[in-house]
């Protein structure tokens, strides 16, 4: 009885390491170049904005694309450097200490310098729309 037991036992053994053998392996993901953090959102009474506080991590030298945000935004950067691409106007970089604003809606190009960046950004915004909307 015991016999028949391990016998069955290792044909199921093999049968699982056999499918599992095929299928096809999960690749690991890749951690996001952007990494937002949000640390406090509020209706802003009387309105259909909000405001989110939020702690923006960029990888180094990583190029987000022409994006735009539904309401205005204000940054400073807190660590490395930044830099910011409105459309029509040439590219500037940010370090350290610097704040910017970007006005509703305005389509622009950002990312980090080969140092990566950290900004403390604050998003006045349309509530129910996404904090990032690709330009077209």
């Amino acid at each position: 009885m015991l016999r028949i037991l391990t016998t069955i036992s290792l044909f199921v053994f093999l049968a699982v390491a056999a499918v599992r053998a095929q299928q096809p392996q999960a690749t690991p993901l890749q951690p996001s170049p952007v990494k937002r953090t949000i640390l406090q959102r509020a209706d802003i009474p009387g309105t259909n904005l909000e405001l989110i506080y939020a702690v923006v991590e960029i990888a180094p030298s990583f190029k987000a694309g022409r994006h735009s945000h539904p309401g205005v935004v204000m940054g400073h950067v807190v660590e490395g450097e930044f830099w910011l691409a409105p459309d029509g106007e040439p590219e500037n970089v940010l370090k350290a200490g610097q704040t910017l604003t970007l006005p509703n809606r305005a389509i622009h190009n950002e990312g980090a310098t080969d140092k990566g960046t950290k900004i403390n950004v604050v998003y006045v915004v349309e509530k129910g729309q996404p904090l990032v909307s690709p330009a077209p």
